[in-house]
């Protein structure tokens, strides 16, 4: 099923919700299993072919809403890089549950990762369980050659051109007014949810300071889980990595 959500600014976000594989238990009733809503990285949106696959090893574990964040695809507005993106999350989290689903696992990916994070802390945003994985701990990092370049296209004229036409990514020119809080203050607020969070060892973006800055700041709540070999975000989550994460999530979600 595909639709385009209306979000609480009035942005239109293109989703798309898949029921899942069908699982029985022993008496042969189909058992009640979580919808996962997926946030992609930026530049992603619902049709990339990585971003499918996840949502195709998501469906072994229960339903899957994916969406495109605005300015991606073919939703509308522009991106702000994760400020008003927790709008187009809950939009698509309230769509889930408009369609029956009593239990909400959110699973975010680098920018996405960061929304997850700050999507469960707000008041009255209750999920059932929540995946960041990739995800920046703090705003405007610069300590790698990726996100200097990253900053470079979502801070110039040029690099925005550059988004728009070869990435299919509008981003917004206006700076953050007021700063959103940061992962890193996000994630004390999410407890009691259960949280994982996961990175790569070889993730060229943000190095381990930040998975550890944030499972620091979760005070013990949440699990860290360090993947070797791992690089960045949707394109590097290995088909085992995205089952034993359904496999947490499931367990975890109640």
């Amino acid at each position: 099923m595909r639709t385009f959500l209306t979000t609480a600014d009035g942005i239109s976000i293109d989703s798309v919700y898949e029921p899942g594989d069908v699982v029985y238990d022993a008496s042969g009733s189909p058992v009640r299993r979580p919808v996962f809503v997926i946030a992609h990285g930026l530049t992603g949106d619902v049709d990339r072919p990585h971003l499918r696959r996840v949502a195709a090893a998501f469906a072994r574990h229960g339903a899957v809403v994916t969406f495109s964040f605005r300015g991606h695809g073919r939703s509308g507005g522009r991106s702000t890089v994760g400020d008003r993106e927790v709008l187009d999350l809950a939009a698509a989290v309230e769509w889930a549950r408009s369609l029956g689903h009593a239990r909400v696992v959110t699973v975010g990916f680098s920018m996405g990762g960061s929304v997850v994070l700050r999507h469960a802390a707000l008041p009255g945003r209750a999920v059932n369980a929540v995946v960041s994985v990739s995800a920046p701990a703090r705003w405007y990092y610069r300590g790698t050659a990726p996100m200097r370049r990253l900053h470079w296209m979502v801070t110039r004229p040029a690099g925005r051109l550059v988004g728009r036409y070869g990435f299919r990514t509008r981003i917004h020119h206006r700076d953050w007014d007021p700063v959103p809080p940061s992962p890193v203050e996000s994630a004390p607020r999410i407890a009691p949810t259960p949280l994982l969070i996961v990175h790569g060892d070889r993730d060229g973006y943000f190095p381990l300071d930040h998975p550890r800055m944030l499972a620091e700041a979760s005070a013990g709540h949440a699990e860290l889980w360090l993947e070797h070999g791992m690089g960045h975000a949707e394109h590097a989550a290995a088909d085992d990595l995205l089952a034993r994460i359904g496999d947490w999530a499931v367990a975890r979600a109640g």
